[in-house]
C-alpha cells in the first residue's frame, strides 16, 4: 500500500523533513536528482544528449541538478533556463550557480528541441493556474520534439491534486515523482500525461506520514498487495459461501450469468438466483452449477406467493446478497427490491437497476442512512459515475470536478462502502483511508464488465471478508484480470468473459 499525497500534503511532508528531521532542503534535492539520474540511464543508457527545461522554483532546481549530475558522469547534459531569474528560489539560484562554475551550457528560453532526452522540470507540484505565454511555448515545444520526456515529479501542466490540465501539459514518457505518488499523476486527464511513474525514496522518513488516518491509499505492487481468503483444506461447498444473486431480466440474462459465473470464479461455493423466467433455461445449460429460481417478468408489480416464498427462501438460505445487474427499473423490479431491503439481514451488494431505483426513491435510499439502519451488516453499493450522479442528484460534471469529496460527502451520509467506477475507481467509507485503484484499462470499458465486478466483490463478500476489504480487493483483482487480458489480445478484443478468464491466472499467481 502507498499513500497517495495532494500538493499540500507532499509539501507538509518536505517541511517535517526539514524542520521536524533536520534533512536540509539540498539534501532532498540532491537525492531527488539522483534518482532521476538514475532512472534516465538505466533506461536510455549513458550515449545521450540530454536538455533540461528548468523553472525558477524547487522543480527546476532539480533539472539543474540533474543536468549537473548527467555531466559529471561524461554525458552531455545542457539547461534551458525557462524561469524568471529574478523569481529563482533560494534552491534553484544555489543550483544554477554551482553549474555556472563547472561550465554547464546554459541557454536562457528555449535554445532547441534536438535532444534524445529531455527533462522536463518547468513546473513542480504547486502550479495553480493556467500555463501561459513563454512557459507554454516551451510545453508545446517539447511536446513537438522527438526527444523522450522524463517529467521530474509531475509533467508540467497537470495539477497535483485532481490531474486536470492547466491550460497545456507536457506529454511525459516517464514521471519520476519523489517520495509519494500524488493525484494528479493518477487521476484522469492528468494520468494520460504523465506515462510510466516511477516513485523513488527521496529521504523524506516514513514516520512523516505513518499512523496517517486521513487521505488516499492505492496499490502497485500485486503480487505483494492482492490477498484472497484462504482456503480451508477441509472445507465444503458451504464453508466457501453462499450466494443469492438477484439479477436479470427478460432481456438481461447475460448480466445475471456473468455475475454468478465471477462469483464461482472468486471462490465461492455456491450461488442461487432469482432472475426472470426467460433466463431460467439458458442459465441451466450455461451454468448447470447455479440453483435457479424465477419469477414473472410482466407488467404486474406484484409477485406471486410461490415467488415470494422462493425469494424469502433464498434469502434464508443465504450468506450474502448481491441485487442489481440487469433487473430493470420496472414496477416488479421495485417490488423485488423493496422486499429484500425490508427482509435482508445479510452483507449485499448493490449494483446497477437497483441503485437507480434507490436514486428514484428517497424513502429507500433512506434505509442505508447513518440512524436509519435496521442492522449493521455490510453494504456495498457499486455504481458507474451516471448512477452515482443520479445517487448524489447533481450533474456527473459536478461529481467529476471532485470525485474523491463527493465519495467522502455520500459515506459521511450513508452506512455503505463505496465503489464508484470510473476510469479511477474509488472505494470509500466512513472512518477509512479512500482506496484509489490503479489496476485496469480502457478495454474493460465494455457491456458486461460492472456485473463481473458485482461477482467478484460477492465472492470476496461471501468468504469473509469485510464490506470494505472485499469492495477494495474486489477492485483490483477486477482491474488486474483485466490488465492481463489486455496483455494476452489487445483493449480492441477484451470482452466481460476474458477478465473472467483472466481471473484463473491472476489467482494461481
Amino acid at each position: 500500500m502507498e499513500y497517495v499525497l495532494t500538493s499540500a500534503e507532499m509539501k507538509a511532508s518536505d517541511k517535517a523533513a526539514i524542520e521536524e528531521y533536520g534533512i536540509g532542503s539540498l539534501v532532498l534535492m540532491e537525492r531527488a536528482a539522483l534518482q532521476t539520474v538514475s532512472v534516465i540511464l538505466d533506461r536510455y543508457g549513458a550515449d545521450i544528449y540530454v536538455g533540461v527545461m528548468a523553472g525558477s522554483g524547487n522543480n527546476g532546481g532539480d533539472g539543474i541538478a540533474i543536468a549537473r549530475i548527467l555531466q559529471e558522469q561524461g554525458i552531455r547534459a545542457e539547461i534551458n533556463m525557462i524561469g524568471e531569474l529574478s523569481k529563482l528560489s533560494p534552491e534553484a539560484a544555489a543550483q544554477l550557480e554551482t553549474a555556472k562554475k563547472l561550465n554547464i551550457p546554459i541557454h536562457y528560453g528555449v535554445e532547441h528541441t534536438l535532444y534524445d532526452v529531455i527533462v522536463d522540470a518547468i513546473f513542480g507540484i504547486g502550479l495553480t493556474r493556467n500555463v501561459e505565454g513563454k512557459y507554454r511555448k516551451a510545453v508545446e515545444a517539447v511536446n513537438a520534439s522527438r526527444a523522450k520526456v522524463v517529467a521530474v515529479d509531475i509533467p508540467s501542466g497537470v495539477h497535483t491534486d485532481d490531474g486536470s490540465i492547466m491550460g497545456c501539459a507536457v506529454k511525459a514518457d516517464i514521471t519520476v515523482t519523489f517520495a509519494y505518488r500524488k493525484l494528479g499523476l493518477m487521476l484522469y486527464p492528468g494520468a494520460s500525461c504523465a506515462g510510466e511513474v516511477i516513485c523513488v525514496p527521496i529521504g523524506i522518513p516514513g514516520a512523516v506520514t505513518a499512523n496517517k488516518r486521513s487521505g488516499v491509499v492505492t496499490f502497485t505492487d500485486w503480487r505483494k498487495d492482492l490477498h484472497f481468503p484462504e482456503r480451508s483444506p477441509s472445507g465444503n461447498k458451504g464453508t466457501f459461501g453462499k450466494v443469492l444473486l438477484v439479477a436479470g431480466s427478460r432481456n438481461m440474462g447475460g448480466a445475471c450469468f456473468l455475475s454468478a459465473l465471477s462469483a464461482y470464479r472468486t471462490g465461492a461455493g455456491m450461488v442461487r438466483i432469482f432472475t426472470a423466467a426467460q433466463n431460467r433455461e439458458g442459465l441451466l445449460k450455461k451454468l448447470p452449477e447455479a440453483i435457479v429460481d424465477t419469477y414473472e417478468d410482466d407488467a404486474d408489480p406484484a409477485i406471486a406467493q410461490e415467488e415470494l416464498r422462493a425469494l424469502l427462501s433464498g434469502l434464508e438460505w443465504a450468506d450474502i446478497v448481491a441485487v442489481g445487474p440487469g433487473i430493470s427499473m420496472s414496477d416488479k423490479a421495485k417490488t423485488i427490491l423493496e422486499i429484500l431491503l425490508n427482509q435482508c439481514s445479510r452483507p449485499m451488494v448493490v449494483d446497477a437497476d437497483a441503485l437507480n431505483l434507490l436514486a428514484q426513491s428517497a424513502e429507500l435510499l433512506k434505509m442505508f442512512a447513518y440512524g436509519y439502519r435496521k442492522n449493521d451488516s455490510d453494504v456495498i453499493f457499486t455504481p458507474h459515475l451516471g448512477e452515482f450522479s443520479r445517487l448524489m442528484q447533481c450533474p456527473v460534471a459536478e461529481v467529476r470536478k471532485d470525485m474523491i469529496k463527493s465519495c467522502k460527502a455520500f459515506t459521511k451520509k450513508y452506512d455503505v462502502s463505496l465503489v464508484c467506477k470510473d476510469a479511477r475507481t474509488l472505494v470509500s467509507k466512513r472512518g477509512k483511508l479512500i482506496y484509489l485503484n490503479a489496476s485496469g484499462n480502457d478495454g474493460m470499458a465494455t457491456a458486461g464488465s460492472g456485473d463481473v465486478l458485482t461477482g467478484i466483490i460477492a465472492g470476496l463478500l461471501a468468504q469473509g471478508y469485510s464490506g470494505f476489504e472485499a469492495a477494495v480487493m474486489g477492485t483490483y483483482a477486477h482491474g488486474l484480470a483485466g490488465d492481463l487480458a489486455r496483455q494476452k489480445t489487445s483493449a480492441y478484443y477484451i470482452m466481460a468473459q476474458d477478465i473472467i478468464r483472466a481471473l484463473g491466472d491472476i489467482e494461481k499467481e
